[in-house]
């Protein structure tokens, strides 16, 4: 009888249950160096919120830069370019490479927002703040005032928003939970978006049900976005923190085929509100937000009111005297929006939103058709167009890079060539993953349906294409 077989018998209970190390890997490994290392990111966190917050509060007091300054020798557009240039088109990139990572070790309102909760009241989360739209009403209300404001532009606003955001973090901590995330779980304007663009990361904290169930009990986790980590199946709420790594031996980091969560989603899984966010804000209110200030429709419209009004004598809408943070006004920057500018700019993104997420409904509703499926089915294949959303996020945030890059001088011949690439994949991404998710189907139903999520992906692009090439 060899070593192995004897070592078994000699257990009065199942194998299963002993607690064994799993296979090791790169991936493991690393997993267990966040788990292990939590005072280094821990450090991390704070330099990062110390860089964070110069940056949020110090510019906002300073006057606006002149025409000779340039980002190496001036704090407010050296922040301009941090913030909007860098910062935010790579944290979506980061989103869809290596899940909520940035949210787990690098956030500065979700650092804030632990470290309050732990020396907070600690309130049990209320039923109100539970409610799943928040997401994306905090996400479509902060992307449109940021418009209003001109957000990318003025550190004012930058203040107004990003530090409103951290204080409210802030705030929630405070009061409710117990060195936990409530803020990132519940209320956070883009955790929607992160979630949703984190599903496609080809890493996550992989658990094995089976070996979690057999294991002896173990102290629970300390998992500060509150996720239910014996039943977690994805990286969509997951911080990717390590904190749970190794946990009864079956919580690993792990690889996975890029969008295998959305391929495994079920329609039951397949979220309403999530949904609405993927079409109508990051498909339908981004889009519109990144692009009325080139949009040659805007202007035209615009020019047709303001002569009418002049025309009949109605002033009121064609004043600018709105306060900074209602409207843009900076007067100094001979920056002024007046109130028909406000009003359009609502309008404009609002019937962007509207036209674009209508036709994507439209035609996810008829793919679930052509599938005899049901409204949860259609829910189910809009998760497709993740990678869509994606690019675009990226095309959208990192167009402000290129402004900024191009002010200091910089020539990018490239460019377009890059921008194509990336649309292009993002669209045959989203096309690629439908296809994936309808494996099973016969063909004539498959094709049928899979032609009609094609069509939903058509205006998208074209309002990219209009907005890089032909404005």
């Amino acid at each position: 009888m060899n070593e192995h077989a004897s070592s078994t018998r000699a257990f009065p209970f199942p194998v299963t249950a002993i607690r064994t190390a799993p296979p090791p890997s790169r991936l493991y490994a690393v997993g267990e160096a966040l788990r292990r290392h939590r005072k280094a990111i821990i450090g991390m966190q704070w330099a990062v919120t110390l860089f964070y917050l110069v940056l949020v509060t110090v510019p906002a007091f300073r006057p606006l830069p002149n025409e000779a300054a340039h980002v190496y020798n001036n704090l407010t557009l050296f922040a301009q370019f941090a913030f909007w240039g860098i910062w935010w088109p790579f944290v979506i990139l980061s989103m869809m490479i290596a899940g909520r990572a940035w949210c787990g070790l690098l956030c500065p309102e979700g650092a804030l927002a632990e470290f309050a909760s732990r020396h907070g009241l600690g309130h049990p989360v209320p039923r109100w703040m539970k409610w799943g739209g928040w997401p994306f009403v905090a996400f479509i209300a902060t992307t449109v005032y940021g418009q209003l404001v001109s957000v990318y532009e003025y550190p004012k606003a930058v203040l107004l928003i990003l530090g409103g955001s951290t204080l409210a973090a802030l705030a929630v901590g405070l009061v409710y939970g117990k060195g936990t995330r409530v803020w990132c779980r519940h209320l956070c304007p883009v955790s929607g978006v992160f979630g949703l663009l984190a599903r496609l990361a080809p890493v996550h904290f992989r658990v094995d049900r089976a070996v979690w169930d057999a294991a002896p009990r173990a102290a629970a986790a300390d998992c500060a976005p509150l996720v239910d980590i014996r039943r977690m199946k994805g990286g969509a709420q997951c911080h990717m923190c390590g904190k749970c790594s190794g946990q009864r031996n079956a919580v690993s980091l792990a690889a996975r085929l890029p969008g295998s969560e959305i391929v495994a989603l079920s329609e039951k899984e397949a979220r309403p509100w999530e949904t609405r966010l993927l079409v109508f804000g990051t498909l339908g209110v981004a889009v519109g937000a990144f692009q009325w200030s080139a949009s040659p429709w805007f202007v035209a419209v615009k020019q047709t009111f303001a002569e009418w009004l002049v025309a009949n004598n109605r002033f009121a809408l064609l004043q600018d005297n709105a306060p900074w943070w209602l409207l843009t006004h900076y007067p100094e920057a001979n920056d002024v929006f007046t109130w028909l500018d406000g009003l359009l700019i609502l309008v404009y993104i609002g019937a962007t939103a509207l036209l674009l997420g209508g036709w994507i409904t439209l035609w996810l509703r008829l793919a679930a058709a052509c599938l005899r499926g049901s409204g949860a089915q259609a829910r189910r294949i809009a998760y497709a167009l993740i990678p869509l959303a994606g690019a675009g996020l990226f095309l959208g945030l990192s167009s402000l890079t290129v402004a900024q890059i191009k002010a200091e001088g910089i020539a990018l011949p490239w460019l377009p060539y890059a921008r194509g690439a990336l649309l292009t994949l993002g669209i045959a991404g989203s096309i690629a993953l439908a296809y994936r998710q309808l494996a099973g189907w016969p063909s004539l139903l498959r094709g049928a349906a899979l032609a009609a999520f094609s069509v939903a992906t058509v205006p998208v692009a074209a309002s990219w294409i209009a907005l890089f090439y032909l404005w």
